[in-house]
């Protein structure tokens, strides 16, 4: 068998469909999909285009040429909602000579896949949805995403950081005021954020020390 082509990012030469892009994750912050589209409802008709280009969504190829996008899911999501047919992509990796199952452990053993559903469950890597239209809220992640823009923590290189945030958060913040009151969960995610207890979360600043 062939041994897997990676190759650096680079787009690829024509647009595709937003409804051929297979998620590699369960669920999404709700709450900042909306802050995209806000933001995508915002641009100039005449600047969309060059949005698009310097947005592209990250993929990796697998069995039966699939696109799988490997960040970005919020994004594609927004743009969906927003009536968007088609964006750009930039392939991270050619996996078409795998076989289904090896395709998927190679993604886990990456770190370019987290099945885990809006309770923070590990599932079955079948059970992640088909198309971004069926990614589900998480208000936790939501919150963590809330977070990082509120100088909680600093972006992070490490593979779906936000969402070990979003664990972090779901032991510390209630189901009720993750999702209806959101300024006193942003109080609660910030305490915690600053505190030592969260030193072993990815960006994490430290606690604010006095001058």
């Amino acid at each position: 068998m062939a041994e897997p082509h990676a190759t650096a990012p680079s787009p690829t030469l024509h647009t595709v469909s937003i409804s051929d892009l297979r998620p590699t994750q369960m669920t999404v912050g709700m709450r900042e999909v909306e802050e995209k589209r806000k933001a995508w409802r915002g641009l100039d008709i005449k600047k969309s285009a060059g949005f698009l280009g310097r947005h592209m969504i990250p993929v990796v190829r697998g069995p039966k040429d699939r696109l799988y996008v490997v960040d970005h899911h919020h994004l594609s999501r927004a743009l969906h909602d927003e009536g968007v047919d088609e964006v750009l992509t930039s392939t991270l990796a050619d996996l078409r000579t795998l076989d289904k199952d090896e395709f998927w452990r190679f993604l886990d053993n990456r770190g370019w896949m987290h099945p885990f559903d809006a309770d923070g469950v590990r599932q079955p890597r079948t059970e992640l949805p088909k198309t971004v239209a069926d990614l589900e809220d998480d208000p936790y992640r939501s919150l963590a995403g809330e977070l990082r823009f509120a100088g909680g923590y600093a972006k992070d290189a490490t593979p779906f950081s936000e969402f070990l945030w979003a664990d972090a958060l779901r032991r510390r913040v209630e189901t009720k005021t993750a999702k209806n009151d959101p300024e006193t969960a942003l109080e609660q995610a910030l305490a915690f954020a600053k505190s030592s207890t969260a030193s072993y979360l990815p960006g994490w600043c430290g606690p604010h020390q006095r001058s």
